[in-house]
């Protein structure tokens, strides 16, 4: 891999990219990933992602461990307050992922749920203008959970990237 000085440039037909690699950190990595699916809007989508997922991902496993390696070298380096702040943020980050873990779990259900209703309650009904009301309640009840689903994913994902930024990686 590139050192953390060097320009690398990449080819993607006829424009040429300079990519600054920060090095073979969790953050470097993560950012060429999703860097390599944002990059360019002339290759389809599934081929960017694809792409991007074969090279990056096989970095993603040593990125982790360099990571997790790092911060318990600076754990370790510090004082019994700074012992703590690791404790603490690594406890609110698990506590955090299951909250949306949880929350995952019951939204699936409930999205079976108003489904196999919408659809019993749209067979029995007499009529299609009810059919058609239950199912205009099932996407808005859908879309309200995909609503909430965006909302805590979003605010999940801002803390681990504080969290990696308090951090220092």
């Amino acid at each position: 891999m590139a050192e953390s000085e060097e320009l690398v440039k990449e080819s993607n037909g006829e424009i040429e990219v300079e990519l600054a690699r920060r090095g073979n950190g969790l953050g470097s990595v993560i950012h060429d990933l999703l860097f390599g699916i944002a990059s360019d809007g002339q290759i389809p989508l599934s081929r960017r992602i694809r792409v991007s997922i074969s090279t990056n991902a096989p970095r993603l496993k040593d990125a982790s461990r360099r990571s997790a390696q790092a911060l318990l070298t600076w754990t370790r380096e510090g004082s019994t307050l700074r012992v703590l702040l690791v404790i603490s943020v690594g406890t609110i980050t698990l506590l955090a992922l299951t909250g949306l873990l949880i929350f995952m779990v019951f939204f699936l259900a409930a999205t079976l749920n108003a489904i196999i209703i919408s659809l019993l309650m749209s067979l029995a009904a007499a009529g299609g203008f009810l059919a058609l009301f239950f199912a205009f309640t099932t996407f808005i009840y859908v879309g309200a959970l995909f609503v909430a689903a965006f909302v805590i994913s979003t605010a999940v994902t801002l803390s681990i990237i504080g969290i990696i930024i308090a951090t220092g990686e």
